[in-house]
């Protein structure tokens, strides 16, 4: 049997304390920034939604996702 490797986002300067929310939320813009400028097929943008799918709660993603289809996400896309 392959063994599974299981990775996280790493370290990031800009959220030194234990509370990861903002890093989650920054984490999923840079993501949806990166598909907006890259486009749809680049693989280039994967890192970003391997980071924050391993940070935040499916509920906030399932939420922000239904947010950005009805264009009222708070958030800088």
């Amino acid at each position: 049997m392959a063994e599974i490797e299981i990775k996280t986002a790493p370290a990031d300067f800009r959220f030194p304390t234990t509370n990861q929310t903002r890093h989650c939320f920054t984490r999923y813009i840079e993501y949806h920034r990166c598909l907006a400028a890259k486009g749809e097929e680049s693989t280039e943008c994967e890192k970003f939604a391997r980071y924050y799918r391993s940070l935040c709660p499916g509920e906030w993603i399932e939420k922000w996702n239904e947010q950005r289809e009805n264009g009222n996400f708070p958030g800088p896309l």
